[in-house]
């Protein structure tokens, strides 16, 4: 069995992959702080649970091509399930954060991070395990 059909890290890199379109999301949400009528987008929180499993979990997002020129965006690879929020408007007609943007931004790489740790973690232990039996 490979090392890669362990259950826990295939859940730690599905973990490590929302983490990382989330990022781009929030980044595009900060940056689009100023535009007018912008609605901020996030990714649905993750559900390892019986759904997950059964393969019901989030649906590939995918933009409209209504020319064969247009180029595809980033969205056209999200392997998750896209949410727009419904903030208050402010004046500007903009219903993004920033402040909250920006908290979500830090708790998302403190996340990944810890991610990231856990899995190179764990790939230690099975290290030790198997060097030691050898």
């Amino acid at each position: 069995m490979p090392i890669s059909d362990i259950p826990i890290f295939q859940m730690l890199r599905t973990k490590m992959q929302w983490h990382q379109e989330r990022q781009a999301l929030l980044a595009e949400n900060v940056a689009n702080a100023d535009t007018p009528k912008f609605q901020p987008r996030d990714l649905k929180p993750l559900d390892f649970g019986v759904d997950a499993q059964a393969g019901t979990g989030g649906a590939t997002l995918k933009l409209a091509a209504t020319d064969p020129s247009h180029i595809a965006g980033f969205a056209d690879s999200s392997t998750f399930q896209i949410q727009t929020h419904k903030n208050d408007v402010r004046p500007a007609g903009n219903a993004m954060n920033l402040e909250e943007g920006m908290m979500k931004t830090a708790q998302n790489q403190t996340d990944y991070q810890a991610a990231i740790s856990l899995y190179s973690r764990s790939m230690g232990l099975i290290r030790t395990a198997i060097t030691s039996r050898s």
